[in-house]
C-alpha cells in the first residue's frame, strides 16, 4: 500500500511479456510501477531485455501478454525516446535537427524555433545552433539528441544507453549535467545502462534484470538527494550501493550458468 505522500504512477506495467515470432522469449511477465518524478535505471547483462522493455513502453513493439499503462500526460507526444547513438541528420544544422519532431508535428515555425531555442539552452548548446553534427564532439552530439527530445516538452524520457559510447570523462560530465537537468525539469526517466557507477550516480532506484528471458531480479533504492554532484562519487554511500549492485549482478549471472 502506498502512502498519501507517494507520487502517482507514470508507468504501470502489468505482467507484460515479450516472445518473438521465432519463439525467443525476451521478457518474462514483468510487474513494475514507475512513479512521477522518479529516475529509474535498469542494469543487467547483454541480451536480458532492457532495450526491449523500453520499446514496449514506447509503443515501438507490442507486448505478447499483459499490459502497459501510461498515465495521462505521459504518453506521446509527452513521451520522448533517446537512443544509444545520436541519430542526427548530418546535412542539417543543430537547430534543424532539434526542431525536427516539431516540424513533423506541423507546429508553426515561430513556435518551433522558440521551443528549439529553449531546448538548446537546457543542454548548453545555444551557441552551436547553426553548427553541423560533424563539427561537434561525440558528447555534444548526444546533447543535441537530448535537446531534440526535450523540444517536445516531454514529461517522460526513455533513454537507452545514451552515454555508453563516450569516454569516461565526458560520460561523467554528462551524467552530472543530466542529473541536474532531470531534477530541475521534474522529468520522469527510465534509463538503461551497463554501468553500475552511472546507475548509482543518476538514479532514485535501480532495477537489476536477469539474463534472458528477462525479469526484474532485484531493486535498490539510492537514498541520496538529487541532483548529485561529482563529490557523491567519493562517498561511502556511493561505494556501498555500487558494491551491492555488483554483487546482485554477479548473482544473476551465476544463476544463469
Amino acid at each position: 500500500m502506498t502512502s498519501p505522500d507517494t507520487p502517482p504512477a507514470a508507468i504501470d506495467i502489468r505482467g507484460a511479456s515479450k516472445t518473438y515470432p521465432n519463439g525467443v522469449r525476451a521478457l518474462e511477465p514483468i510487474a513494475l510501477t514507475v512513479r512521477q518524478g522518479e529516475f529509474v535505471t535498469i542494469v543487467g547483462p547483454s541480451g536480458c531485455g532492457k532495450s526491449t522493455l523500453l520499446r514496449l513502453i514506447a509503443g515501438l513493439s507490442p507486448s505478447t501478454a499483459g499490459s502497459i499503462v501510461l498515465s495521462e500526460g505521459f504518453s506521446p507526444p509527452r513521451l520522448a525516446y533517446v537512443f544509444q547513438s545520436p541519430t542526427l541528420m548530418p546535412w542539417a544544422s543543430v537547430q534543424a535537427n532539434v526542431r525536427l519532431p516539431l516540424d513533423l508535428a506541423g507546429m508553426p515555425r515561430s513556435d518551433a524555433d522558440e521551443k528549439t531555442r529553449h531546448a538548446l539552452e537546457l543542454v548548453g548548446l545555444q551557441e552551436f545552433a547553426r553548427s553541423f553534427p560533424r563539427e561537434l564532439s561525440g558528447g555534444m552530439q548526444m546533447r543535441v539528441s537530448i535537446a531534440r527530445a526535450l523540444a517536445t516538452e516531454p514529461r517522460l524520457l526513455l533513454m537507452d544507453e545514451p552515454f555508453g559510447a563516450l569516454d569516461e570523462i565526458t560520460r561523467n560530465r554528462l551524467d552530472r549535467e543530466f542529473s541536474e537537468l532531470s531534477a530541475r525539469e521534474n522529468l520522469t526517466v527510465l534509463f538503461v545502462t551497463h554501468s553500475i557507477y552511472e546507475a548509482v550516480f543518476l538514479s532514485s532506484r535501480v532495477l537489476v534484470m536477469s539474463p534472458r528471458p528477462g525479469r526484474v531480479h532485484a531493486e535498490v533504492n539510492i537514498d541520496a538527494p538529487r541532483p548529485r554532484r561529482d563529490s557523491f562519487r567519493g562517498t561511502v554511500k556511493f561505494a556501498t550501493h555500487s558494491a551491492q549492485l555488483s554483487e546482485m549482478l554477479g548473482a544473476v549471472m551465476s544463476e544463469a550458468e
